[in-house]
């Protein structure tokens, strides 16, 4: 996988406002909020996309759900709720190559998204 600019937050040569870190992934408020809260959550291993995750990945996938949960409580947004968002690829919306949710809240979120 190409540098991008998370695997340089990852190997802390960008700095990011860090708000979870694990062994498996980091998240972090992006530059570009698009909510009150907007939170990136990205995993440590390089996966381009949700589309190029294998089977071997499901237990990551799981865990970054999770982060997303725990990171919109961390925000005191769950409660009134939030939304998780995995752009992929060019007509996905998908502008960094690295797989990354978005989580989103503090505001009500219109549908359809877009």
């Amino acid at each position: 996988m190409a540098d991008t600019i998370f695997s340089k937050i990852l190997a802390g040569e960008i700095p990011a406002d860090i708000v979870w870190s694990d062994e498996f992934c980091i998240a972090f408020r992006d530059i570009n909020p698009q909510a009150p809260a907007h939170l990136l959550v990205i995993p440590r291993k390089a996966i381009v996309s949700l589309a190029d995750a294998s089977d071997d990945d499901t237990a990551l996938l799981g865990h970054l759900m999770r982060v997303c949960a725990k990171v919109a409580e961390q925000e005191k947004i769950a409660d009134a709720g939030f939304r998780v968002v995995a752009n992929t690829r060019t007509d996905g919306g998908q502008d960094v190559p690295h797989l990354h949710f978005h989580v989103l809240g503090g505001r009500a979120m219109k549908w359809p998204p877009g």
